[in-house]
C-alpha cells in the first residue's frame, strides 16, 4: 500500500506498478479548469485521484484494458475521499464513443516498443505500445476532446519527438517539460501538454531533475516524503 498525504493507494493487481511517471503527470497536468477528464489506461487509478484531489470540480473516467487494473482503480476510487467524482470502466479508448467529450486526456501510457515482450501478457499490455500505439492516443484526443481541450501525456524523451509528429496540424503543443534523473544528464522523460485548437501556440518549455528543489514543490502535495 502507498501512502500518499490524502490517500491511499494499492497497485497488487496491476500489472504495472505504482512509479514516479504517474506522480509527476498527475501533478503537473493543468487541470484547473477541466470538468470532464479522461484517464487513458488508468492501471491503479494514481493520476485520476491526482486530478480528483488537485480540481474540486473535477468528473473524471478512468479507463484500462487490463481487468485486473480497472479492478484495482475501482476498489482504490472507492476507498479515496472522491469515490463520488471517479469512475472506471473497462474499455479500449478505440471503442470509447465520440459522443464522450472530456476538457482534459491524461495518460501515461505503455512505451516499450522492443520485439521480445513481458512472458505475461498482462504485463506486456501495460508495457509495450503495440497494444496502444502513439497514433492511438492522438487519434483518440482528436476525436474526444472539445474544442480547446487538452491532452498531457508523459513518455521516454526519445519517444517525445515521435510523439510530437504525429500530433503535429491535429493538436498543438502548449507546454513541455524535460526531466533529467541526475543534474547534467539528458532527459529521460519528457511531458508534453497540447490543445485541440486551430492555430499554433508558441510552447513553454522547460527542464527539472529529480530530487531538485523544482521537483520537489511540483509533487510536494502527495508525497509524505518528497525526497522519493
Amino acid at each position: 500500500m502507498f501512502q500518499f498525504k490524502h490517500f491511499t493507494l494499492e497497485d497488487e493487481l496491476c500489472a504495472m506498478k505504482v512509479g514516479t511517471d504517474g506522480v509527476l503527470l498527475g501533478a503537473w497536468a493543468d487541470v484547473s479548469e477541466s470538468r470532464r477528464v479522461l484517464d487513458l489506461g488508468t492501471g491503479s487509478g494514481l493520476i485520476a485521484m491526482m486530478v480528483a484531489q488537485r480540481n474540486d470540480d473535477s468528473d473524471i473516467l478512468a479507463i484500462d484494458v487490463d481487468s485486473g487494473a480497472a479492478s484495482q482503480a475501482a476498489i482504490n476510487f472507492e476507498r479515496s475521499p472522491w469515490g463520488d467524482r471517479l469512475r472506471v470502466e473497462l474499455c479500449d479508448v478505440r471503442s470509447l464513443s465520440s459522443e464522450w467529450q472530456f476538457d482534459h486526456i491524461v495518460s501515461n501510457p505503455p512505451y516499450f516498443v522492443e520485439t521480445t515482450e513481458s512472458p505475461s501478457e498482462a504485463r506486456a499490455i501495460a508495457r509495450h505500445a503495440r497494444h496502444l500505439c502513439v497514433r492511438d492516443i492522438v487519434d483518440a484526443a482528436e476525436r474526444l476532446l472539445v474544442e480547446g481541450g487538452r491532452l498531457s501525456v508523459i513518455l521516454p524523451s526519445d519517444v517525445a519527438a515521435k510523439f510530437r509528429r504525429e500530433a503535429f496540424e491535429r493538436l498543438w503543443l502548449v507546454r513541455q517539460l524535460d526531466i533529467s534523473t541526475k543534474v547534467g544528464e539528458p532527459p529521460r522523460r519528457t511531458m508534453m501538454e497540447f490543445r485541440k485548437i486551430a492555430s499554433p501556440i508558441n510552447p513553454h518549455c522547460d527542464h527539472i531533475t529529480i530530487g531538485s528543489a523544482e521537483y520537489r514543490a511540483l509533487v510536494d502535495d502527495f508525497y509524505l516524503d518528497n525526497r522519493l
